[in-house]
């Protein structure tokens, strides 16, 4: 696979987003997530995603166990931040627990070193800069190669690479949701930082392959691009944007990952799956090229989803 860079860090031009396999979508089988783990490097894809608050715990033991034996082929990337307990989810960044965080980390992972340790959100007690430092430690000490952050604007990810470098930004960025190229995306660039678009397939939107309901520990049940005439309007651009793919001999997810991969050499898109078929074909993505009129046709599609709507059911601030 095509070898990309965020910021320092090499890594492959296509990642693999883990969440899934721990929540946010119903329950998931442990066996076949960590097939489908394998089946990522087995195609070339070397950078594997997962957070500490992705069920509580679980998904890092997952995924270090998936990864056993293959350490020299991952570009292993946690966050620490969200913190999920019995009463609910909070937020912590403040300095003198990170480190714990990253101990705690590397245990359940069963390794030395973290590629790229995330902030996986501000902690708005907590000035940017102050967690930042205090992660740069972990750098210093051989705990983590490299910093990022996920979910910031553009000036706390000043502030933050002022302390240190920042290889990449993490935010959900797709053809169904396009915001961030009116703020984090140009600031990043400017910066010099990689972008990491999680959810590059809108959540299974883009894919064309909804579920005919969605069951509990679904999140999408609260999404509002999910329902009602969002929903129609939307699966009406995803039949334009099968179309388009036919021309090309491949599924709407593929053109939806092809077109964010042509937006840069800085993208590095994190689809998440949990079937090693699926995992494949999002692999297959990055040797796609688009002409330059359908990308220009793609970009014009119209979606529909409120981003204030759907902030306020919390799914875009705990992911």
């Amino acid at each position: 696979m095509e070898q990309r860079h965020l910021g320092a860090l090499p890594t492959s031009a296509l990642g693999l987003g883990c969440m899934g396999l721990s929540q946010g979508y119903g329950p998931a089988d442990d066996e076949q997530s960590v097939a489908t783990v394998r089946a990522a490097l087995d195609h070339g894809i070397t950078l594997i995603d997962t957070a500490m608050s992705y069920g509580r715990g679980h998904n890092e033991r997952l995924v270090g166990r998936a990864v056993a034996g293959r350490r020299d082929e991952v570009v292993l990337a946690t966050k620490f931040g969200i913190v999920r307990g019995e009463q609910g989810v909070t937020l912590d960044g403040r300095p003198e627990h990170v480190r714990g965080h990253c101990d705690a980390s590397l245990e359940r992972l069963g390794v030395d070193t973290i590629d790229l340790l995330y902030l996986h959100r501000v902690d708005p007690a907590v000035p940017v800069a102050e967690t930042v430092g205090a992660m740069a430690d972990l750098v210093a000490a051989g705990k983590v190669r490299h910093l990022g952050l996920s979910e910031v604007d553009p000036e706390q990810l000043a502030r933050a690479v002022a302390v240190h470098p920042i290889a990449a930004v993490q935010f959900e960025w797709s053809l169904s949701w396009r915001e961030p190229e009116h703020d984090i995306v140009p600031a990043a660039r400017r910066l010099g930082v990689g972008l990491v678009p999680y959810s590059p397939l809108g959540r299974g939107l883009l894919t064309g392959a909804l579920p005919a309901a969605y069951g509990d520990g679904d999140f999408r049940r609260d999404d509002p691009r999910f329902a009602g005439a969002n929903l129609t309007a939307n699966l009406a651009a995803v039949r334009e944007l099968a179309a388009v793919a036919a021309r090309y001999g491949i599924s709407a997810g593929q053109l939806a990952l092809a077109w964010l991969l042509a937006q840069g050499p800085d993208v590095v898109p994190i689809p998440g799956t949990r079937s090693p078929a699926r995992v494949a074909e999002n692999a297959a993505a990055a040797h796609v090229r688009l002409a330059a009129a359908d990308l220009a046709t793609l970009a014009a599609q119209n979606w529909r989803g409120d981003r204030r709507s759907f902030a306020a059911h919390g799914t875009a601030r705990t992911r």
